[in-house]
């Protein structure tokens, strides 16, 4: 017979213990996200794959937030985060840290991936844009890489909470 495992059969580490465990090099950047939600679920999902940080950027919502805490579950005690109003800001900090700039976003140039070969020696920041849209048109040019997930049905986007958890453990799976 199988049982569900209990809270404290599933053996997660403390807040404490978390935020002294080597984080996998991946940073988020949430460029202008409207919903409290996406913002919390990205904090959620973060924490479950060991992800560096979150950067918030202009508009997107920040913590402390009953809204953003009802998705994130406490996240937003356990994933460092900090808030940067000009997303370009953002990622000439990031690119002067070393860290290749990946926007999530369809474009010209934009790479399926599955096609995509994430480098184990490199760090990345992940840029996931507003939930209509997407990531600012000004950031556009700093972006070194353009990844898009591949999608068979009628629809032309994923929520951005939902995409960010696919790419997430996509370089999670291959960075850990």
């Amino acid at each position: 017979m199988v049982n569900k495992l209990k809270l404290e059969e599933l053996n997660r580490i403390d807040v404490e213990t978390f935020k002294k465990v080597e984080k996998i090099p991946l940073v988020i950047i949430l460029d202008n996200l409207r919903s409290m939600h996406n913002v919390g679920a990205s904090f959620r999902t973060a924490d479950a794959f060991l992800i560096e940080k979150i950067i918030l950027c202009g508009i997107t919502p920040q913590p402390p937030h009953r809204e953003i805490h009802k998705a994130a579950l406490g996240a937003t005690e356990s994933v460092d985060w900090s808030h940067e109003s000009d997303i370009n800001a953002a990622i000439s900090d990031y690119k002067s840290r070393g860290y290749e700039i990946i926007g999530i976003e369809q474009t010209t140039d934009s790479v399926m991936i599955t096609d995509f070969s994430i480098d184990q020696s490199k760090k990345y920041a992940l840029i996931l844009g507003n939930e209509v849209e997407g990531i600012s048109d000004e950031a556009l040019p700093n972006i070194d890489t353009f990844l898009e997930i591949p999608q068979l049905g009628t629809k032309h986007s994923l929520n951005v909470s939902v995409c960010g958890g696919i790419v997430m453990w996509e370089f999670a799976k291959a960075l850990k």
